[in-house]
């Protein structure tokens, strides 16, 4: 496959060296060229360039820039991502763990409602960097769970390859409708890690008690 990272920084980082490893065909963009090269060497990526260059050569992009620039780069590649995979990994989370979306849309339907011809998929939000640069990411015998959320059942299915390419598990989280849900929960469980200490995996009972005493 051949996949576009738009950005530069640890997300791209340690995702792309997954799917370059798993002999995808990676092109770096960013806006800085010397930090698209240097990530690029890094990674082992076929390739580096600008923002267009990138989304240009590929079939899947993974936007992985900040929150707050993600709407106006994908509203400037109208053309360029149109019938293309986009997987937003992004988190509107701001001061004191807020969600910086709260009463409108969520990140991902701003970034689709920005090009309306991509096929816009949220995956890869819920876990810091050092997680995804983890060969495999896996605990206490089993592989982080990564729900996706998407209407277009043929991206979806592009990112459950790239997401069993970092040695997870795709799990379908509903339509782009719900990715609200995903952003929400990654403000509640990194404002529990980092400003409580506490583990939020320790909320939820295994599934076998789900739904009332096994």
């Amino acid at each position: 496959m051949r996949i576009g990272i738009l950005g530069t920084g640890n997300m791209a980082d340690a995702l792309g060296a997954h799917w370059v490893r798993a002999g995808h065909e990676v092109t770096v963009g960013g806006r800085d060229g010397e930090k698209a090269a240097r990530l690029a060497a890094r990674i082992g990526a076929a390739g580096h360039g600008g923002l267009r260059a990138a989304v240009r050569a590929a079939d899947a992009v993974l936007l992985a820039l900040p929150h707050e620039a993600g709407e106006a780069v994908v509203a400037g590649l109208p053309g360029e991502l149109a019938g293309k995979v986009l997987v937003d990994c992004s988190n509107p989370v701001g001061a004191g763990f807020r969600l910086l979306t709260e009463g409108g849309p969520a990140a991902a339907g701003r970034l689709a409602a920005a090009a309306p011809d991509a096929c816009v998929v949220k995956a890869f939000n819920l876990c810091h960097e050092d997680v995804w640069r983890m060969t495999p990411p896996v605990f206490d015998g089993q592989p982080l769970a990564v729900p996706l959320c998407g209407d277009d059942e043929r991206a979806l299915d592009v990112v459950r390859e790239l997401v069993r390419d970092a040695g997870c598990a795709p799990v379908t989280a509903g339509g782009l409708d719900r990715a609200g849900l995903l952003e929400a929960t990654a403000a509640l469980v990194i404002g529990l890690w980092v400003g409580e200490g506490a583990d939020a995996r320790a909320m939820l009972p295994p599934l076998a008690y789900a739904s009332g005493p096994a």
